[in-house]
């Protein structure tokens, strides 16, 4: 006869009551972490008491509240109204557009200029390779200030208005500056406007279909019948319906200057030169580099196929090398934009320049600064969420 004996569970650990060791990886983590946020903190607090009290030793008001006063200070470049007579939230704005005009017109005119310099470098014709060559090679290697007062130097060279050259009709350039012929814009011309942008999207959608197509079934379908209706005859219709006017208006000299049309002040001329200039040779390699990242033979098999060249290049080396090419032209995007503040030393007036001169009349430096350093963080900030969507969009999808 056997007996059974009861099943008891298993014996616990006794528990162990929880105690604060800096020998646990994850305490002594959150114990340094704490305190280097506590020391940036007390930093921060620091040099914020001991800035108010040099303030109110001196009798400086602090705030923005300086930002509604009369302005004071002439702005002879401006693309929006402005008089002295405006306030110096009004002049911060006109700063602000000056910026913008710079950053954004370089950042269009730099990745052509690059893209096209790079390619260029990778030609089969000798003589165009090695310009392209010389061209990155001489502008990197100077200093971009240089280069800044190098054209504003060559700017300032120029014949006055009265000598002033005419390459084509209604073009000047003089000690003036660039002068081009204009078109006055109204809302029906914007309107006009528009519907090309809208036209050249969907176009741009088609086009892309139509490629997707051709690559399962091999039968060319031609986009310009979808180009000829969305970019020209869109437009047109809509610029007969609301009755918009393109008259062209002709700068014509009138004593010692131009009257009408279209004007690129010298300072702001050379600075876009030297920026443009500056950057595409960095884009350049950028571009450079990614082609011939892509495998050679992705060429070999679309030679093979019979595609033609230019579209070898636009529609398989280039999608692909743009995922080596975005990260890195992020970077020079950023460079260009904060290098634009380089402004000051020709004497265009940036929001660099405006904050300077509004420092100088109002003593609110930290103010000034503070708001520099906002609107360039805000431009810096847009420009890197732009190119990391448009980075991860075109990112191969693993599956």
């Amino acid at each position: 006869m056997t007996t059974s004996t009861p099943n008891h569970p298993p014996a616990r650990a006794p528990s162990r009551p929880w105690r604060l060791s800096l020998s646990d990886p994850r305490v002594a983590g959150l114990f340094w972490q704490v305190l280097v946020v506590a020391i940036a903190v007390a930093i921060v607090a620091w040099l914020w008491s001991n800035a108010v009290h040099n303030l109110s030793v001196r009798r400086i008001s602090t705030g923005f509240a300086f930002l509604g006063r009369e302005a004071g200070m002439p702005i002879a470049d401006s693309w929006i109204d402005y008089s002295p007579k405006n306030t110096y939230m009004r002049a911060f704005i006109v700063g602000i557009v000056n910026t913008l005009r710079v950053a954004v017109i370089g950042i269009v005119l730099a990745t052509v200029i690059g893209t096209l310099v790079g390619i260029a470098r990778l030609s089969s014709n000798w003589l165009l390779a090695r310009l392209a060559a010389v061209y990155v090679e001489v502008l990197r290697d100077l200093p971009l200030l240089l280069q800044l007062l190098f054209w504003y130097v060559v700017m300032q060279g120029l014949p006055a208005a009265r000598q002033a050259w005419k390459p084509v009709e209604g073009v000047f350039l003089s000690n003036r500056g660039l002068i081009l012929p204009s078109v006055p814009l109204h809302e029906a011309n914007w309107w006009t406007i528009l519907a090309l942008v809208a036209g050249l999207i969907t176009l741009h959608l088609i086009r892309r279909r139509l490629v997707a197509q051709q690559m399962l079934d091999g039968r060319a379908r031609p986009a310009w019948p979808y180009a000829l209706g969305l970019v020209v005859a869109l437009p047109l219709l809509v610029s007969w319906l609301l009755g918009a006017s393109w008259s062209i208006m002709l700068p014509e000299l009138r004593g010692f200057n131009f009257v009408g049309g279209l004007t690129l002040a010298p300072e702001y001329f050379a600075l876009l030169i030297a920026l443009v200039t500056y950057t595409s040779a960095f884009i350049a390699e950028i571009v450079r580099s990614g082609i011939q990242a892509v495998p050679h033979g992705q060429s070999e098999a679309a030679k093979a196929l019979g595609l033609k060249r230019g579209f070898v290049l636009q529609h398989i080396v280039l999608p692909q090398a743009l995922r080596v090419i975005i990260p890195p032209m992020t970077s020079q995007y950023l460079n260009l934009t904060k290098n634009s503040s380089l402004a000051v030393a020709v004497g265009y007036q940036d929001i660099v320049s405006i904050a300077n001169t509004t420092l100088n009349q109002t003593g609110q430096a930290i103010e000034s600064i503070a708001l520099i350093m906002m609107v360039f963080l805000t431009i810096s900030l847009g420009i890197s969420l732009f190119m990391n969507w448009y980075n991860a969009r075109i990112a191969l999808v693993e599956r």
